[in-house]
């Protein structure tokens, strides 16, 4: 069979990748290197080359999104579907594979995925059952560091407090949420990685199934992983199967997420005989524009490197632009984006980034005076605004009746007459018995133990879920959604609301009624209509977890720079680079953080494709209080040749090209030998991280964070300290 085809359009080092003979792979995909077009060709290549089976393959991603992209690509280079195959997101395999074997992870087999917003009213009703005050024990704290605690493959009996109050009291409330979780078989998206994981170890059986199935298993946006997730791909992965790793260690970004971006330097040591394939040939930006971000991620210490470089022109020089402010910074970012629409772009190709959501607040009003279209990106997804989650719940609830978030939101929304106090009753009766809260409902309608409006709420409410899984059984998902929306009075109740809103509310209503229908005529398998609205819950359960925001219309697209990661747009605007702002204060605690936060501009400065301005504030409000921060280090450590500083000021902190700017930089590094961001040692207080300087001559002085004394002004002339 020819097979030529497969390695058409791909450059040498692609190529080497898609083809290469070693049990395990690590591609160091750079930015804009073509890193899906690598995975797509290589499990094309595996399946027709060399005569592995689609079922045999397993490709890993983050978002539904890109798997769905990634399942569609192979499906068109090999000209066939992918039947059988495990292609998606780490929680989407991992609830296939729960799916699969719930009896062997202790499910039933009717278990349900609780979002975020569910799995923090349980915690709260914990938290109030076990008398802690909301204001002392935040609920949102507390589902934060539980949800951290299992990227981390920790239970609650795994979790050692060393006699710290804080870690006990939120793992007591870590323990009773378990207890829950397990008994009323609902599991929440951290969840789904560690019960999957912990199946596979604990279940020979499991194992067997996927270390003897799988020849081939391939990762993406492999420095995002997190500890559950590299655990989990080690226990998947036998001494036959073939591992390939696709990232870039220069783009890991989400280390507060719990990515960590070690997993990259440490596959080669943890999976044997692989070979490291770089992919440096940049297809999206200028030579300038790279140029740029190598010199700057260049003064990372712990990573693997790699030079991007492109045949694309030259380019443009990177426009620097000092504002006095923040009102100042906007007005220019809005003149900026109207000269660009003037001269025959579109505001979609545009792109302005922060460090912080509370900077877009400047930027939007000047857009809006100069009526420049605009989205913030990342706004809320269609499954996650208020009035479809009403909706969804009602499904819920129908196809599962232990769903208990569910049914506490659907029963209140619209109110029917069940106040909290009832809610009360019927949660104590479920614990009692051991039962779900419709159940204790039915118990104490039975029982006349509820009566009043309450009562009467509560039993129409009963008979019309009843009736709905009666309904399902002869009429279609969209009809019971249809049904849904208008005679549980949802539609009228979000009708009510004043102006847009309740407009907004009932279109959106609508559209789900619609969205139903498109789910049912892509159903290809013969299913019946219980086994079809079934699926459809999987898929939206498993689509709330994605952080991916949807496409816009012709707007400029406003967003953070962890937003921005895998985006592209021919004009960026990088905003706001001061010192403590980008890189933000928090990261100047180590240096680790403080690369992750030049692993960030990398990413930032990398979406550009043609032209990239960079701004920054000599004064800046924010978050009520005036700074005076200087320029970014990250400004510093961009050749000067390849920025243009638009416009002369008279009164600037750091200028610039000009000779006071490089005495700034230059003269104080050459005279006391240490740069901002070195590592160093004193004899007193240990290693610490360069923050500041000021002053010259005996008098100079640098601020250094050390790690056990925390931060110190000291005199160089008498400090002593050493390089690291």
């Amino acid at each position: 069979m020819d097979v030529s085809h497969i390695l058409d359009n791909l450059n040498d080092d692609q190529r080497k990748a898609v083809t290469s003979e070693k049990q395990h792979l690590l591609v160091l995909a750079g930015a804009g290197s073509g890193k899906t077009r690598v995975l797509v060709h290589k499990i094309a290549w595996q399946v027709e080359a060399l005569g592995i089976s689609p079922s045999a393959i397993m490709a890993v991603t983050f978002t539904n999104k890109a798997a769905n992209e990634m399942r569609s690509r192979i499906e068109s280079l090999l000209q066939a579907p992918m039947l059988d195959s495990w292609v998606g997101t780490f929680h989407g395999l991992s609830h296939k594979l729960l799916k699969r074997f719930h009896k062997e992870a202790g499910l039933s087999s009717g278990f349900t995925i609780i979002d975020s917003d569910d799995q923090l009213r349980i915690i709260k009703r914990i938290s109030k059952e076990l008398s802690l005050d909301e204001a002392t024990w935040p609920a949102r704290q507390s589902q934060w560091q539980i949800n951290n605690w299992k990227d981390d493959g920790l239970r609650s009996k795994d979790v050692n407090d060393n006699g710290d109050f804080y870690t006990e009291t939120v793992n007591k409330i870590n323990k009773e949420y378990e207890e829950v979780c397990q008994r009323d078989h609902l599991v929440d998206f951290g969840e789904l990685l560690l019960k999957s994981y912990e199946t596979i170890v604990n279940s020979p059986s499991v194992k067997t199934f996927f270390q003897t199935r799988f020849k081939s298993v391939l990762i993406d946006e492999f420095q995002d992983t997190n500890t559950i997730q590299y655990k989990w791909l080690q226990e998947i992965a036998s001494d036959n199967t073939n591992v390939a790793a696709v990232g870039d260690d220069d783009q890991s970004i989400y280390g507060w997420r719990g990515a960590k971006v070690e997993h990259v330097n440490s596959f080669t040591e943890d999976f044997k005989d692989t070979e490291v394939v770089r992919l440096e040939q940049n297809y999206r930006s200028t030579n300038i524009i790279l140029n740029a971000a190598n010199a700057l991620i260049g003064n990372n210490k712990e990573r693997l490197g790699k030079n991007l470089w492109t045949e694309k022109l030259e380019g443009e020089q990177i426009i620097l632009y000092q504002a006095y402010n923040e009102q100042d910074e906007a007005r220019f970012v809005a003149d900026i984006l109207k000269d660009w629409m003037n001269n025959g772009g579109a505001y979609e190709e545009t792109a302005v980034l922060y460090r912080s959501n509370a900077q877009s607040r400047a930027i939007e009003e000047a857009l809006l005076r100069s009526s420049i279209p605009y989205r913030i990106y990342g706004g809320l997804r269609f499954y996650e605004r208020l009035e479809i989650k009403n909706a969804i719940a009602y499904l819920k609830v129908i196809f599962n009746n232990n769903d208990n978030p569910s049914f506490e939101r659907s029963i209140s929304n619209p109110t029917r007459g069940v106040g909290e106090k009832t809610l009360a009753k019927i949660r104590n009766t479920a614990k009692q018995y051991n039962i779900s809260y419709i159940k204790a409902s039915a118990k104490m309608i039975d029982e006349g133990s509820i009566g009043g409006r309450g009562g009467a709420g509560l039993r129409d409410y009963l008979e019309f879920i009843v009736g709905c899984k009666s309904f399902i059984e002869e009429n279609l998902l969209s009809e019971l959604m249809e049904l849904i929306i208008k005679e549980t009075g949802l539609y009228a109740y979000h009708a009510k609301e004043p102006g847009e809103k309740g407009k907004t509310r009932t279109e959106n209503l609508e559209e789900l009624i619609t969205a139903t229908k498109n789910f049912e005529q892509s159903i290809t398998d013969d299913k019946s209509n219980l086994e079809i609205a079934e699926s459809y819950l999987d898929i939206i359960s498993l689509d709330s977890g994605d952080r991916q925001a949807s496409e816009y219309d012709d707007a400029a697209q406003l967003m953070t720079m962890h937003s921005a990661k895998g985006l592209e747009f021919k004009l960026v605007l990088l905003t706001g680079l001061e010192e403590s702002l980008f890189p933000h204060g928090r990261s100047m605690e180590s240096a680790a953080q403080l690369e992750e936060e030049r692993r960030l501009c990398y990413v930032a400065i990398t979406r550009a494709m043609e032209k990239l301005y960079i701004t920054h504030a000599e004064s800046r409000r924010l978050h009520g209080t005036d700074t005076f921060n200087p320029a970014s280090r990250f400004l510093r450590e961009i050749p000067k040749e390849l920025i243009d500083e638009i416009r002369p000021r008279a009164q600037t902190n750091i200028p610039y090209n000009r000779k006071d700017f490089d005495v700034t930089k230059t003269e104080f590094e050459e005279e006391i030998g240490i740069a901002l961001g070195q590592k160093v040692q004193h004899k007193k207080f240990g290693e610490g991280i360069v923050l500041n300087f000021e002053g010259s001559g005996d008098s100079a002085r640098v601020q250094v964070n050390f790690e056990d004394s925390g931060s110190k002004w000291l005199v160089v002339t008498y400090a002593n300290l050493k390089k690291l």
